[in-house]
């Protein structure tokens, strides 16, 4: 039993797992660190209120709708965070390190239809193609 929980555990999915679980936390406060310590004083700048002691009284409850306008803008600030700084290089870095694509198809001279680049003969009308050097 304690050798299938070992296998189990250390099973190449496990560890993967543990590794993103731990990175994703400290990258989660990183972020955070961020939208809380610099662009939320930020905001500031742009006269944008601390919101967290506007409420109201319903009977006996009280409704602190400032703390969820402040969590609303966190929200967005984190949105944007990672979309600037980590969605937007990633995908620039991957187009750039994507190889150049090569056409797998080539029009055909007579009837201009798609047709495999390393045709002899159209498949559609039959044509013999000539040899590309």
């Amino acid at each position: 039993m304690v050798k299938e929980f070992r296998d189990f555990v250390m099973r190449g999915n496990m560890i993967d797992l543990a590794v993103g679980v731990v990175i994703g936390a400290a990258f989660g406060a990183v972020i955070t660190s961020l939208v809380g310590d610099i662009l939320t004083p930020l905001l500031g700048l742009l006269n944008v209120p601390d919101f967290s002691e506007l409420s109201f009284q319903a009977g006996a409850a009280t409704v602190e709708y400032g703390v969820f306008l402040n969590a609303l803008i966190s929200f967005v600030l984190i949105a944007a965070a990672v979309f600037f700084f980590v969605v937007k290089p990633v995908n620039h870095m991957t187009a750039r390190l994507k190889p150049a694509t090569v056409a797998v198809t080539k029009p055909c001279p007579f009837c201009a239809t798609d047709i495999p680049s390393a045709a002899t003969r159209c498949p559609n009308c039959t044509s013999q193609l000539a040899e590309e050097k």
